[in-house]
Formats: C-alpha cells, structure tokens, sequence
C-alpha cells in the first residue's frame, strides 16, 4: 500500500482548505428606507417607504399621502428607478410616466419620457461637442407639431431656437438666449426670453453680495443686497423699484445643524421667523438622529391675532 504524502511533509503539496463549504447562500436583504414628513399647516402625512435593489442599480419607492385625523390615504405612487429606465405610476389615476436615457455614444446622450394617459412625450438628443463646455442639444414633443428645438450651449452662456405656432403669423421662430461674463470684478449676465431682456449684475466677496436687475423694454429695477456679518450672520435685502416692494431675511447659525432666520415680505405684509433643527438644506439622513425639525411664526402685519404657530417634521428609519 503507498502512503500518501502530506502538504506539511511536501512543500510542493497544493494547500487543502479544510473549511466547512457554504451549502446555502442567501442574497444579501435589500436595504429598507422609511421617511415620513408632516406639516401642520396643511396637518396631512407624507410617507416614503423606498429599498434599494440589485446590489444598488434599481430603486424601488411607494408614496402616499393621509390626514393626521386617520383619514383615507391619498395619491399613492408607485416608482421603479433604474439608470437607464424609470417608471412612475399614480394608483389614483390610472396613468404611467416612463422615462428612458440611453448613451448611444460617448458623447452622444438619447433621453425620452411618455404619459400614457395624456398620449404625450418628449424625445431629446443631447450632443456633447469636442470641448465638454460645447453641447447641442435637440428635443421635440410627441407627437410632433414641427421643428424640434435646437440648444447650443458654450462657455459664456446658451442659445435657443424654437419654432413658435401662432394664429398670424405661421412658422414663427423664437429665439432665446444667455450671455455672460466677468465685468468689475463681477459677473454680468444677459437674459432674454418672450421678447424681455433681463440685465443682471452680480458682484460678490468675503462679505457682500450686490446683485441689480433689470428688464428691458419695461425698465423695471430691482437689486438684492447681502451682507455677512461673521461666519454665522448674514442680512439679504430686496427691494422692487418698480413697486416699492421689498423684503428682509436675517439669518444666523448654529454649527451646522441649528439655524435662526427671521424677516418680512411688505408685498404681502407679513413678519415671520423660523427655527432649523438639522440641515435646511440637507437630507434627513445627515441630520441628527435622522429628524429635520422647522418651527415657524408667521404675524401678519394688518392682524396680529391672527399669528400661527406652524411646524414641519422629517424623520426617516433604515432596517
């Protein structure tokens, strides 16, 4: 009988793994998401229950409103969201949304979406140059009732050209557009839509943001002023010359998850301040204990007893 040599024995030997071998493999849970968010001044509930799928490439989302009194639940919406299709679906309506985006090349981009119930859609074909600031972007509804429109976009703004169908004049064609660049310092743009021309201005630094504009042919003024008092204040000011209409907003932080702001709309008389806790601008998962908090006191200037008290909460759960 021979002996069978050993790995210890024989260095050449191929190491054995003597490991348990896995009989089951189980895929991995996906992770469930829960957000809910109310608003006192409307006093309706809203939940998300959203999970990722297919280690990340799908996401899967339910939404749907209810009143805080245990009311019936209202516009539910189902969500399928993928990198290449999505799909949005009303319970209530009975109707679809799907969108669809497809790299036909590297530097050529195919997106589409289509209403079901409406008939309608959109196609559009996005083009990017041989510079990546350079792009042509061409998109034209479903069904077509002419020309599709044409975007250029170049470093110092955006050109479009649209053909327009009025009861007058057929085949009218509209041209809108975006020039700018630095001036004093300060960057100076140019708006022009719907035969309006909109002159901006906008210089900012360390501590002040000045901000003048006007349209053209209406000659209506008005500019935004801001000033930062340290790292945590800062003053906005606007004012309509137009209309003598104006506006204040002062606000101060806290770290990063507390802010203060209060001010008053003279358009529609009414003083208001605020409280932040988390993030105002960020997601409920970066702020504490996963809960975005607003409280908000709103006096109106012609009726003081008629203040409220209002409050938003966000808070979002991951099993």
């Amino acid at each position: 009988m021979v002996e069978m040599e050993s790995a210890a024995e024989n260095p050449n030997y191929p190491a054995v793994d003597y490991k348990r071998p896995s009989i089951l493999s189980f895929p991995r849970r996906p992770a469930l998401r829960v957000t809910s968010e109310f608003d006192s001044e409307s006093a309706v509930f809203f939940h998300k229950i959203s999970c990722k799928l297919l280690d990340s490439l799908a996401k899967f989302k339910f939404s749907f409103n209810h009143s805080g009194k245990g009311g019936d639940i209202s516009e539910p919406q189902f969500s399928f969201v993928s990198k290449h299709l999505s799909l949005h679906y009303d319970l209530e309506d009975h109707n679809a949304l799907v969108k669809t985006s497809i790299d036909l090349a590297p530097s050529l981009q195919l997106t589409a979406s289509h209403d079901l119930k409406a008939q309608q859609g959109e196609v559009t074909v996005l083009a990017n140059l041989a510079d990546p600031a350079y792009s042509l972007q061409l998109s034209t509804p479903l069904p077509s009732v002419g020309l599709p429109k044409a975007t250029f976009r170049f470093p110092l703004g955006e050109l479009s050209l649209q053909e327009k169908q009025e009861e007058e004049v057929n085949n009218l064609l509209s041209v809108d557009g975006v020039l700018k660049g630095q001036l004093f310092n300060g960057l100076c743009s140019a708006h022009y839509k719907d035969e309006e021309l909109k002159l901006r201005y906008g210089y900012k630094d360390d501590e002040i943001s000045f901000l003048p504009i006007l349209s053209l042919p209406s000659n209506a003024l008005s500019f935004a002023f801001k000033r930062r008092f340290g790292p945590s204040d800062k003053l906005s000011y606007w004012y309509n010359c137009d209309s003598n209409y104006w506006s204040a907003v002062y606000k101060r932080t806290y770290g990063k998850d507390f802010k203060f702001k209060a001010g008053y709309d003279s358009e529609i008389r009414l003083g208001w301040a605020s409280l932040w806790v988390g993030d105002e601008g960020g997601k409920a998962k970066t702020a504490p204990m996963q809960m975005k908090v607003q409280f908000m006191l709103q006096v109106p200037q012609d009726d003081i007893k008629s203040s409220a008290l209002m409050f938003r909460i966000k808070k979002r759960w991951d099993f």
